[in-house]
C-alpha cells in the first residue's frame, strides 16, 4: 500500500502493458520508469505474463508491479508467487479481491456502477477502476464520487489518452490506467519513452 499511495501522489497513471512479452519487459519498463511510471500492468493475456512481471518486480523494486485481467483466485496466488504486488482486473470478483487483500497486495477491481463499487470496497479493494471508461463520462466519476467514501481512488481505463485527461480529472479522476495510447504490441522502447513524455507532460499540466 505504501507503494501505490506514493505513487498515486506523484504520477498516479498505471501502464498497462497488454502483448509484452518477457524479452520486451527490461527495455520497456526502463523507459517508462525513467518517464516517472512506478505502477506497471501486465495483462495476463499476455504472453508469459508471470515472468514478465518477476522480471520487471526484480528490475524496479521501487515500482508497484503486477498484473491485469486477473478473474480468479488462483490467478492472483500465481502473482504473488511471480513476486506481483498489484491485481486488476476488468470486473468485480468478490473472491480475487479477498484473495488480493488476505496476500498483501493492492486490489484494484474493475467496476461500471455504484452497486459494484460499494461491493468492491466492502470486499476489501483498495481502488476501484471504472471499466470500460468509454461508457462512462466524467460526469459518471462525479456523481459516484460523490456517494463513495471520501478519498476512494476512481481510476478511469479505457480510451484514455494525452488528449483527454483533463475532463476526467475534472470529474474527480483519482488517476488514470493507460493501455494502447502508452504501448501497443510490437512498439519499441523508443516509441514507449515518447509516448510516455507526452502522456506525463499532459498529467502535469493539469496538477
Amino acid at each position: 500500500m505504501s507503494k501505490f499511495q506514493s505513487a498515486m501522489r506523484e504520477l498516479p497513471l498505471v501502464a498497462i502493458l497488454r502483448g509484452l512479452k518477457p524479452s520486451e519487459a527490461p527495455a520497456i519498463g526502463d523507459a517508462l520508469v525513467e518517464a516517472g511510471f512506478r505502477l506497471l500492468e501486465v495483462p495476463l493475456n499476455s504472453p508469459q505474463p508471470l515472468d514478465s512481471i518477476a522480471l520487471l518486480r526484480k528490475r524496479f523494486p521501487d515500482a508497484l508491479v503486477g498484473a491485469g485481467t486477473v478473474l480468479k483466485a488462483q490467478e492472483v496466488r500465481d502473482v504473488a508467487a511471480a513476486g506481483g504486488e498489484l491485481i486488476v482486473a476488468p470486473n468485480f470478483n468478490r473472491e480475487v479481491v479477498v484473495e488480493t487483500v488476505k496476500l498483501g497486495m493492492v486490489s484494484l477491481p474493475g467496476i461500471m456502477t455504484p452497486t459494484e463499487a460499494f461491493a468492491a470496497l466492502d470486499a476489501g479493494a483498495h481502488g476501484l477502476k471504472l471499466f470500460p471508461a468509454e461508457l462512462a463520462s466524467p460526469a459518471v466519476v462525479k456523481a459516484m464520487l460523490a456517494v463513495l467514501p471520501k478519498g476512494t481512488p476512481l481510476i478511469p481505463v479505457g480510451g484514455i489518452a494525452a488528449n483527454n485527461l483533463q475532463g476526467w480529472h475534472t470529474g474527480g479522476a483519482a488517476g488514470f490506467g493507460l493501455g494502447s495510447s502508452l504501448y501497443k504490441p510490437g512498439d519499441d522502447a523508443a516509441t514507449v519513452a515518447k509516448k510516455a513524455a507526452a502522456i506525463v507532460t499532459a498529467w502535469k499540466a493539469l496538477t
